[in-house]
């Protein structure tokens, strides 16, 4: 149960990875493919975290501010593209229809939600580091259990948020709703690549000459 709770405390709040989920649910395309894909990164964090990599970001912070840098690129273009979508009114004239507002391939999908997990800082620090410190401490059956209570939660919110998107699909892809769901999810990844670009300059000034 601590496990559990921990997990969602960590993987409820807004980010770029739940919003990519709830976008393919809303289009329909591939949203359990890309929960799934999801639920096995998270659990491959948070067993290298829970059972012996907790240490590693800490013990490198060279790493964890490259990969900063690359998640601060690349959610600064996707930002750019979906306010793009937002102000071009893309979908107005095929409201309604889930799925045919803008069709990318499964490779793409499967591209961009690996750049949305393993680019971004916080899975590693949720993951590695929180969970990882917590989970460390145990005793090795209790180990076990905790991250199986994490696992747990990724398992039912990307599921959840998948099917729950896609039972809304009807309603969420008219045009309106369309250009208002792209607006915030450009303005969010925006907001999230600032914090970012924040913190990797904290550690370059952190850094001893």
């Amino acid at each position: 149960m601590q496990g559990f709770a921990l997990g969602m405390a960590t993987i409820v709040p807004l980010g770029p990875q739940n919003i990519l989920v709830m976008n393919q649910g809303i289009r329909r395309q591939y949203h359990l493919l890309i929960a799934t894909l999801c639920l096995l990164s998270d659990m491959a964090l948070i067993i290298a975290g829970v059972f012996g990599s907790s240490a590693l970001l800490s013990q490198s912070p060279i790493l964890l501010q490259g990969v900063t840098l690359a998640g601060v690129a690349f959610l600064a273009v996707y930002g750019f593209c979906a306010l793009k979508n937002a102000w071009r009114g893309e979908g107005d004239d095929r409201a309604g229809v889930p799925g045919e507002v803008f069709r990318p391939s499964r490779r793409r999908i499967i591209l961009t939600m690996l750049a949305v997990t393993w680019l971004n800082p916080h899975v590693y620090l949720d993951t590695l580091v929180v969970l990882g410190s917590i989970g460390g401490q145990l005793e090795p059956a209790a180990r076990r259990w905790f991250a199986g209570g994490t696992i747990g939660a990724s398992l039912v919110w990307f599921y959840g948020l998948a099917m729950l998107s896609a039972r809304l699909a009807p309603w969420l892809n008219r045009g309106r709703v369309q250009r208002g769901i792209q607006l915030f999810v450009g303005v969010v990844m925006w907001l999230v690549a600032l914090q970012l670009a924040r913190q990797a300059w904290q550690m370059f000034t952190a850094q001893p000459a």
